[in-house]
């Protein structure tokens, strides 16, 4: 085992991040994903089309699809729960979708209203008009090392919906840590055993640092062979199931700790940080992300 040369990042601050955060105008949105557009990120998730009653922060994902920037070889992508949702991405020139599954019998009844096994139903249809658009499609697995509902949740169930999302076409499948409430051993278990059924190089990891192990975990994962990570500017993100915990781990400090092993990312990390700053400052937030403090106070 070796830790990859390289890793892709996907930077899911403007959908998974913003929709965890108070409201915010759609000129900040745009103003952010242009900035991260000349960092050197190739994959920037910008939005989602899901119901603005449930998520009410991304229901001017068409508008901010219409005003940003496309620099050649940045890829946009948005979630899409169903056939409307890919619809509405279509219209508004997304390059990707992804659909969410998750790997907790009991998140998927709270959060979706249906069985694991009816919410993969409810994607054949998107897997089919995407194919016929030629749009790539994303999987998301929550839950795979912990739910706020049931708690521990068996590798097994993990593996098999990942694989399932696989088998329907999905490209790449990120295994989210939803509440980050994993460690690394049991992070390492999770990807060995998700990885005899589905190729390491369509895995992705999406984890939490709500309780302060994401880094670890993506450390124990390297040796693995992962070679993609999501993870969000400034850490933006709570995490709804932990009151005033951060959510999403932030992509400055998986920059920093990439690099610092030695491996390339093709992202500048010091234009990621002042991305950060910039979208903290109209959020009235201060940035999660250690790696940005610690920059910003040297800086003073």
């Amino acid at each position: 085992m070796s830790i990859p040369t390289a890793v892709r990042i996907v930077e899911v601050g403007p959908r998974d991040g913003l929709q965890n955060e108070q409201t915010v105008s759609t000129a900040a949105k745009v103003g952010l994903i242009n900035a991260l557009s000349q960092t050197g990120l190739v994959n920037i998730e910008a939005g989602s089309f899901v119901s603005p009653k449930w998520v009410p922060q991304m229901a001017d994902s068409a508008d901010v699809m219409a005003q940003i920037s496309r620099p050649k070889g940045v890829t946009y992508s948005v979630l899409t729960p169903n056939l409307k949702g890919f619809e509405l991405a279509l219209a508004a020139g997304a390059d990707e979708v992804a659909i969410f599954g998750a790997a907790s019998e009991a998140f998927s009844q709270k959060n979706i209203n249906c069985s694991i096994a009816e919410s993969l139903e409810r994607f054949a249809p998107i897997m089919e008009a995407a194919r016929a658009a030629n749009i790539p499609v994303r999987g998301y697995v929550s839950c795979v090392l912990g739910c706020p509902y049931q708690g521990d949740v068996p590798i097994a169930d993990v593996v098999r919906v990942a694989k399932e999302l696989y088998r329907m076409g999905c490209y790449e499948i990120s295994l989210g840590d939803t509440i980050g409430t994993g460690t690394p051993l049991h992070a390492q278990r999770m990807l060995d055993a998700v990885a005899e059924q589905v190729p390491m190089q369509q895995l992705a990891l999406h984890f939490h640092n709500t309780y302060g192990q994401a880094l670890a975990n993506i450390s124990a994962c390297l040796p693995l062979g992962v070679q993609v990570l999501d993870s969000a500017v400034a850490g933006l993100g709570g995490c709804p199931y932990a009151k005033g915990a951060s959510g999403n781990v932030a992509t400055e400090d998986v920059l920093y700790m990439l690099h610092g092993m030695g491996i390339t990312t093709g992202v500048n990390l010091e234009q990621v940080i002042q991305a950060g700053h910039d979208i903290c400052s109209t959020l009235q937030l201060k940035p999660r992300s250690l790696v940005s403090q610690a920059a910003l106070a040297n800086k003073e």
